[in-house]
């Protein structure tokens, strides 16, 4: 699950394992890192295009179900997947917070009220604010 950069030397020594194997979990493992490359954020439009489509092919021809399952679904999404590519909008944090948040309701389980686990949710969690791209100033970075 980590990104090639940040592995130990003991994982790095595992995944050179795994490449001489040359089995079905390195195949996957470099489909992986072919599609982190294409929704790096770099490429035009285009270039996400004839790069998602090569993916989409290889994956639906791997024999490997998740990948031909989810090759599937990015060719029936293939234009919001360029929007996400092109604008830079992602769901990463809002889904980060839902988990934080629904951790912190388990946790609040028992409290009296509602308010409590709000209050506990706020605490930990608060204050909330997310911009939209059109509301950040032109010129920075998504955050």
């Amino acid at each position: 699950m980590k990104n090639p950069e940040d592995l130990t030397e003991a994982q790095a020594a595992q995944l050179g394992r795994i490449r001489r194997g040359r089995g079905g979990i390195w195949r996957a493992y470099e489909m992986k890192e072919q599609f982190r490359a294409i929704l790096a954020g770099d490429l035009s439009r285009d270039e996400t295009a004839v790069l998602l489509d090569r993916w989409c092919t290889r994956a639906l021809r791997s024999r490997l179900a998740p990948f031909v399952k989810v090759a599937k679904t990015m060719r029936e999404r293939r234009e919001l997947i360029f929007n996400a590519v092109e604008h830079g909008i992602s769901n990463g944090r809002v889904e980060g917070l839902n988990t934080k948040v629904r951790l912190l309701i388990r946790r609040a389980y028992g409290f009296h009220s509602a308010d409590a686990a709000l209050a506990l949710v706020m605490l930990a969690a608060g204050p909330i604010e997310l911009k939209l791209p059109h509301e950040r100033p032109a010129g920075k970075a998504a955050a």
